[in-house]
């Protein structure tokens, strides 16, 4: 299986989120264990390379929190969906630490839809009436979900290579709802994204 945790353990942390390159990985001295894991990310990443995506490997002891709305937060743990302007997936692996959740739509509501919240949003914007859908927009705010009472999210687990579906102009699927997971003290996170 391989020894991820060593590879977080050696990588020097720069910030936050610390980007590493496979040549960084090449240059680890690692137990047998830790070589096998470091073969495991050099392959994926060369797969993903190869089929057209830019795959990013990061340690991450945490994201940015978004304080700017208490009652309304857009930052990644909250449910979201990912939005681009091209046909495209989100793909995502997490091999050590949290991993992420989703949650299917059917148990999610986008939370301007919800009027207590919806409410309070009329309140933070100035603008003509017509415009306010795209305030929603153009601050993010129509990308987030609430879970439903009773939903059950999905936990993604270890080792396991995800694409989400995207909210794109030629989508012809739902958008995958999502969220990063609350870090446990003291533990990193190894993820891949693109």
């Amino acid at each position: 299986m391989g020894d991820f945790s060593e590879i977080v353990g050696k990588v020097a942390l720069s910030g936050n989120i610390t980007e590493i390159e496979p040549e960084e990985l090449l240059e680890l001295q690692l137990s047998q264990q830790g070589q096998l894991a470091r073969e495991i990310l050099l392959n994926d990443l060369k797969l993903l390379k190869a089929r057209g995506a830019s795959p990013v490997l990061n340690v991450i002891k945490h994201y940015d929190r978004d304080d700017s709305y208490p009652f309304f937060p857009t930052d990644v743990y909250s449910f979201h969906v990912d939005r681009s302007p091209i046909p495209t997936d989100t793909i995502l692996c997490t091999y050590y630490g949290s991993s992420s959740e989703i949650l299917p739509n059917a148990q999610a509501q986008q939370k301007v839809l919800i009027p207590e919240i919806r409410e309070e949003l009329k309140k933070l914007y100035h603008g003509a009436e017509e415009d306010f859908e795209l305030f929603l927009s153009d601050h993010f705010f129509d990308l987030h979900y609430q879970a439903k009472p009773g939903a059950r999210p999905i936990i993604l687990g270890l080792g396991n290579l995800w694409r989400l579906a995207v909210d794109h102009p030629e989508s012809q699927v739902l958008p995958c709802v999502h969220r990063a997971p609350k870090e446990i003290a003291g533990q990193h996170r190894l993820l891949l994204i693109c």
